[in-house]
């Protein structure tokens, strides 16, 4: 496996894709983290309401749990999670072997147009940052 690489070029133009992918199609919030929780960059409205340190861990967890409920079920692992509320759902998606990708968004954007443009996102950030199919 090879290491994660963040450069300040290579966040930048991590966010102006995430920006220009989901962000300007209506999603609310979209966070890049890492396997452990630590956010690696956030993008979208900044919400007061919204602990973005507690929800990054929170879904590192949550990805990790789900990883071994995959394996007790004979899968090697589930490339992604959704969460449907009243008001706004989460998608979680990884990206690489290091990244999760987490996109909060309101009923105002449909869930496949945030799968659709996650998918060509997840494979632009995994190259950006080194994470390629190893």
């Amino acid at each position: 496996m090879a290491d994660l690489v963040l450069t300040g070029p290579a966040l930048e133009k991590a966010r102006s894709q995430i920006n220009e992918a989901l962000i300007e199609a209506g999603v609310h919030t979209v966070l890049l983290i890492d396997q452990a929780g630590n956010v690696v960059a956030s993008c979208g409205k900044s919400r007061k309401d919204l602990d973005i340190t507690s929800l990054a861990a929170l879904a590192a967890a949550n990805f990790g749990a789900t990883s071994q409920m995959a394996k007790l079920i004979g899968e090697d692992d589930f490339s992604l999670l959704f969460h449907k509320g009243k008001r706004d759902s989460i998608h979680f998606a990884k990206v690489g072997n290091d990244l999760i990708l987490v996109t909060i968004f309101g009923d105002e954007v449909s869930l496949g147009l945030v799968r659709l443009r996650v998918a060509e996102l997840t494979s632009s950030i995994e190259k950006i940052f080194g994470q390629g199919n190893e």
